[in-house]
């Protein structure tokens, strides 16, 4: 329970985040913001502060903040004409549009870099934890054969000296069907024992050498420069493959199953599934089951694929207006906001469809970990 409140404070603040980097972003540059609020339709509370309203609405459905001439068609006051958008260069409309997108990133960034900072990265050992007794049933494995142990510690394979598991493997890999020399320490002694290699790998067929050992492991910490290495990698692998997730949702055999969900199926695959609010308070409440470090790394996921959702090129979102802010530039011609409702509109439709779904999922066939 306390780790779905938490999660719920979290995507609350993550909102918030995003949008205070368009409110920032518009001030610093000089542009009117006259409203600041979580949430869309009826105000449940509001307060003002100088010229911006600052509160919360009734549908917990994202955020935004208001800028004076968002679009061509909007009355502005003739005394506010210079600080709208619409009037502004376009390094300071791509400012204020992906301010908040960028917001996300680099708290992604920052909540992955506290994790490897504080918990270090786990690395695999040369000793031995599990020997597979059979590669396929009635046929022992290579390890078992040769009476490899769990608690040996492998030093050298075919006479090549071993001193990280990975090399274990490239060793073991590079010789399929091959007779090899195993050198080890069990129990503080030094013991050689030989084996004859499989010639493929059991799970994947490939025609490899397979021993039939699995690796123990350590905890090992990190400094900050290796921290920060890590969690840059583990953000571009969580981006590569959130933007591949969206591109299969997006597709239209994809959206034409996730439409059954709304016609009573419930057996939506898992890569096409979208997740609501309510979904990630269902994970996050799992999460803290399996630790807090679970938990961070979830929580950069949920900035990761906020920036990137915002980021689509598709008026109204971010990356929407930023498209329109280059079009502009590079042609020198104002759009017109007339022929951007059409598109607001299907983005819109969109946006509550999957909306729809990922609620009903949610509730009829709950995410579990």
């Amino acid at each position: 329970m306390l780790g779905g409140i938490l999660m719920a404070v979290a995507i609350s603040v993550f909102v918030l985040v995003h949008e205070a980097g368009h409110f920032l972003a518009a001030k610093a540059t000089g542009m009117k913001a006259t409203e600041f609020f979580l949430g869309f339709g009826p105000r449940i509370w509001s307060f003002r502060r100088g010229e911006t309203e600052f509160g919360v609405k009734a549908l917990p459905l994202g955020g935004y903040v208001r800028i004076a001439g968002m679009n061509d068609r909007e009355w502005v006051h003739p005394a506010d004409l210079e600080r709208t958008y619409r009037q502004q260069a376009f390094w300071k409309k791509s400012v204020v549009v992906l301010s908040g997108v960028t917001l996300n990133v680099v708290l992604a960034f920052f909540l992955l870099f506290g994790l490897f900072l504080a918990t270090g990265v786990v690395e695999s050992t040369t000793t031995v934890a599990r020997v597979s007794p059979e590669i396929t049933e009635g046929v022992a494995s290579p390890a078992a054969e040769a009476g490899l142990r769990s608690g040996d510690i492998l030093m050298a394979i075919d006479g090549v000296a071993i001193s990280d598991w990975d090399q274990a493997v490239e060793v073991i890999m590079t010789r399929p069907g091959k007779a090899v020399v195993i050198d080890l320490i069990r129990e503080g002694e030094r013991r050689t024992t030989s084996a004859t290699l499989g010639s493929y790998h059991p799970v994947t067929g490939e025609a490899v050498g397979f021993l039939g050992v699995s690796p123990g492991s350590r905890r090992v910490p990190v400094g900050p420069v290796r921290a920060a290495g890590l969690a840059i990698r583990a953000e571009w692998a969580i981006f590569t493959g959130t933007l591949e997730a969206v591109g299969r949702i997006l597709r239209p055999e994809s959206l034409i199953e996730l439409g059954g969900a709304l016609a009573g199926r419930s057996d939506v695959a898992d890569e096409i599934r979208p997740v609501s609010p309510i979904g990630l308070v269902q994970i996050g409440t799992q999460a803290t089951r399996v630790g807090i470090g679970n938990m961070v790394f979830l929580l950069a996921v949920v900035n990761v694929t906020l920036a990137i959702f915002n980021s689509l090129p598709l008026y109204p979102l971010d990356g929407g207006h930023f498209a329109v802010a280059v079009y502009e530039k590079l042609t020198g011609r104002r759009v017109d906001a007339r022929r951007l409702i059409p598109v607001a509109v299907a983005v819109v439709m969109l946006m509550v469809f999957l909306g729809l779904v990922a609620v009903v999922l949610d509730i009829v066939n709950p995410l579990t970990l």
